[in-house]
């Protein structure tokens, strides 16, 4: 019996349908949300089972708080999903301050932070995975949505890092890199104001708002499927590195490797020609 602590358990995101799919397998969970009290009913049939904690996982102090929580309840965290994240839309030039820095401190810098809550009990058992809930725009800049590209591209790089590091330790690492799903994660937008403060951008955000709002509840993607090809991963003889979910995301990344590769060994007699 495997403990999960997912955080990010709002419902109808990726976080509760992970930790539905390891009750299913026999697992124990922890889920962790900014308002628990939806998950007091979701959580009740699965009695000792489950574990529903409040969290904000931009507060350092919650995070430590929750980790110290789930390893004396269930004596250890066998899987990490992190999966608490979000972006709002915005230009490059015009994105206010605070819309920047939220996106990363969601994004990046909280998971950050729970990583080094969770990492020395791993360490010290010697084993242990850790999901990282990256983005088919951590892989493909997405236009009106620049600072939640450039987190999720840091995220995979964190990633790559850390893998090298815990790898010794018996601790594994997956990032799952999904496309457009049939979740809740942006069914929020349309009430949310356009907040740009570059004139000139207006236009290309409230198109890009209005896409968003228009296709949501018509994704194409299945986070029941989802998660599923994350934990057939997972379970693999030799588990991948990274996995894009979806078809629409997976066509995307396709073309951008291959018309990256084009472009690399186009340019190779310069790439080339710059050592000494």
């Amino acid at each position: 019996m495997r403990t999960w602590f997912i955080t990010g358990g709002t419902p109808g995101g990726f976080g509760l349908v992970y930790a539905e799919a390891a009750l299913e397998q026999g697992d124990q969970v922890v889920v962790t949300a900014r308002r628990p009290a939806e998950l007091r009913e979701w959580a009740e049939p699965y009695g000792d089972r489950v574990l529903v904690l409040q969290l904000d996982v931009t507060d350092a102090e919650q995070v430590r708080a929750a980790v110290e929580a789930a390893e004396e309840r269930f004596g250890g965290i066998d899987v990490l999903v992190n999966n608490a994240g979000r972006g709002w839309f915005g230009s490059v030039e015009g994105a206010p301050d605070d819309t920047v820095r939220r996106t990363f401190d969601l994004n990046l810098f909280a998971v950050v932070e729970v990583l080094r809550a969770v990492l020395p009990g791993m360490r010290t058992r010697g084993d242990g995975w850790i999901v990282n809930m990256s983005s088919v725009a951590g892989l493909v800049g997405t236009q009106g949505f620049g600072y939640y590209s450039a987190a999720k591209f840091a995220l995979e790089g964190l990633s790559e890092a850390l893998r090298q590091e815990v790898e010794p330790f018996g601790v594994r690492v997956l990032v799952v890199e999904p496309g457009a799903f049939r979740t809740k994660a942006f069914a929020g937008f349309q009430d949310e104001p356009v907040n740009e403060t570059v004139d000139a951008h207006v236009p290309m955000v409230e198109g890009v708002k209005a896409a968003f709002v228009d296709h949501n509840g018509k994704q194409e993607g299945d986070p029941e499927r989802g998660v599923r090809a994350v934990i057939s991963a997972m379970n693999a003889p030799v588990p991948p590195r990274r996995i894009v979910l979806g078809n629409s995301g997976y066509d995307v990344v396709v073309a951008m490797h291959e018309n990256a590769l084009a472009e690399l060994r186009a340019n190779e007699k310069l790439s080339r020609g710059a050592d000494f």
